[in-house]
């Protein structure tokens, strides 16, 4: 998360000189565990999966993705913080320890955030997960009415492109909705011409779409981050504290800590507002719109007013 930092012009003062506003951001993934770069922020979590009661995470996903949005980097002196490092979250298990969910489990997740949102504070949503077509065409439509309506009542909804690219229209049937911001992987040229990069495979839109898909990108491969399997030795060492993971699904809460960011400044924002502000300073890569939408995400440009 460092590098992502730099890349993106978020500093620590943009970080912490702001965060007195309780943003809450929701994360509907694979759960979330017990590290401690998130020391009490973890505010709700609901298993729709198995039932269980307390937090947990039994795939790695989740957690990494938290710590994307706010992870505190307390065990790496900040280094690897998230980009949101005061931001609470509220967390929604929708995946198994595979990494696999359904429209039914995604449905329930939607229902329990927008009914929650007052309570928590709920300001941000997170959708790091690609829900392919296993349903019917018309229970697919109803799940996204129902992430419009989550929009609508002024949670920031961040979706992520998905990882089949690179065709033309392979972006996550969540992904196509107007009204979220959709999110593709791109490194802007960081790491030169590695084949492995996450703009080789991150969704893309449509040329014939009447708006650009995605909206925006943001970097996602090799990104560091909070992992599952953290020990701490004999000597109260933490070993293998963070770990690094590639692909849209690491890009989306780079995106939604950015918003978290914003709405901490200007709270009364609504969800339009902060997407207006997101896309129109993204930095132009020079690449077709259906690859980069509007550009890569500028946190310094977003938060000039700082």
């Amino acid at each position: 998360m460092d590098r992502v930092k730099r890349q993106l012009g978020c500093s620590e003062k943009i970080q912490y000189s702001i965060a007195t506003e309780e943003i809450c951001v929701a994360v509907l993934d694979t759960g979330i565990g017990n590290h401690p770069d998130f020391e009490d922020r973890v505010v709700a979590f609901h298993d729709f999966v198995n039932g269980r009661q307390d937090s947990y995470d039994d795939s790695g996903h989740g957690t990494h993705v938290a710590g994307c949005i706010g992870g505190s980097g307390r065990l790496s002196n900040g280094r690897f913080s998230g980009i949101a490092p005061t931001c609470r979250l509220c967390v929604g298990k929708v995946l198994d320890e595979k990494g696999e969910g359904s429209i039914e489990g995604m449905y329930h997740g939607l229902l329990w955030v927008l009914e929650n949102r007052l309570r928590y504070h709920i300001r941000v949503l997170n959708i790091s997960v690609g829900i392919g077509e296993d349903g019917s065409r018309e229970r697919m439509e109803e799940l996204v009415g129902l992430l419009e309506t989550v929009s609508e009542q002024g949670v920031v909804v961040v979706c992520a492109a998905g990882n089949k690219g690179p065709g033309e229209g392979t972006l996550s049937p969540l992904g196509e909705s107007r009204r979220v911001i959709t999110v593709g992987c791109h490194e802007g040229g960081y790491f030169g011409a590695r084949r492995d990069l996450c703009e080789n495979y991150s969704g893309m839109g449509r040329e014939n779409l009447p708006y650009r898909k995605p909206d925006l990108v943001a970097p996602g491969t090799d990104v560091v981050s909070c992992n599952l399997n953290w020990r701490r030795d004999r000597r109260g060492i933490y070993r293998d504290a963070y770990t690094k993971k590639s692909g849209t699904s690491m890009a989306t809460p780079i995106v939604s800590g950015a918003a978290a960011l914003y709405l901490q400044k200007y709270p009364f924002s609504n969800s339009s507002q902060v997407k207006r502000q997101m896309i129109y300073s993204a930095r132009d890569l020079g690449v077709e719109w259906s690859r980069q939408g509007w550009g890569m995400l500028d946190i310094e440009n977003l938060c000039r007013y700082y």
